[in-house]
């Protein structure tokens, strides 16, 4: 747990860049604390069930049966509606469409990145390994665009550092490495309840009167 706490300090530090300072949040002051809090939440659960899922499909794709996969799979798929449909209030469906694809690219890799760690094949893990960065720029470029609070850099950074989660869990399974996967477990889930609570409070700074 050590190695976790810096890392969810230098979180925080990234939140309140992305987020802005005291009086950028005066914009969001006449808003339903009830609301953003039921959107955090929300969003929380979400990406929770991201982990979650994608943690099954890419490790027990290899093991489970075709029905299994399969309901793996729409697991994943409903999943990954369900959080980007969570920006179609506010962005509208051409949006939520793009940021579902962003988040299709991102799981596409990670279990690219798998199959290539079980088969050794270095060149298709560095190929999935660019494919994971160029997501998180993508991820970057998407948000800053739709949203003023948001940072290109620092929302590829969130990104980048989940993708690389994903990495790290992948290969300390391949290396039996089993004593270490429940302290990356708990560093996955405060991540993306950081990336959880930076999309609701960009969203809540940008809308307030839809949190009102």
């Amino acid at each position: 747990m050590s190695k976790i706490l810096p890392y969810l300090a230098l979180m925080v530090l990234i939140f309140v860049g992305l987020v802005g300072g005291d009086g950028e949040s005066r914009a969001a002051g006449d808003t339903n604390p009830a609301r953003a809090a039921e959107m955090k939440q929300a969003f929380r659960d979400l990406w929770l069930g991201h982990i979650y899922w994608v943690q099954h499909a890419v490790l027990d794709g290899a093991t489970n049966s075709l029905t299994q996969r399969d309901a793996v799979k729409k697991e994943v798929d409903s999943n990954t509606q369900q959080i980007a449909s969570m920006i179609t209030p506010f962005y509208g469906e051409a949006a939520s469409q793009k940021f579902m694809n962003l988040l299709d690219v991102n799981i596409g890799a990670v279990r690219a990145y798998s199959e290539a760690t079980v088969a050794g094949d270095k060149s298709s893990q560095d190929a999935a390994l660019a494919r994971l960065a160029s997501n998180s720029d993508d991820i970057g470029v998407f948000f800053s665009g739709v949203n003023p609070y948001l940072q290109k850099d620092n929302v590829r950074g969130l990104f980048a550092a989940h993708g690389a989660h994903h990495v790290l869990q992948i290969n300390q399974y391949k290396k039996k490495e089993y004593a270490n996967l429940e302290k990356t477990w708990t560093m996955m889930r405060e991540h993306v309840y950081v990336i959880a609570d930076t999309l609701t409070t960009a969203l809540v700074k940008q809308f307030p009167d839809k949190f009102s």
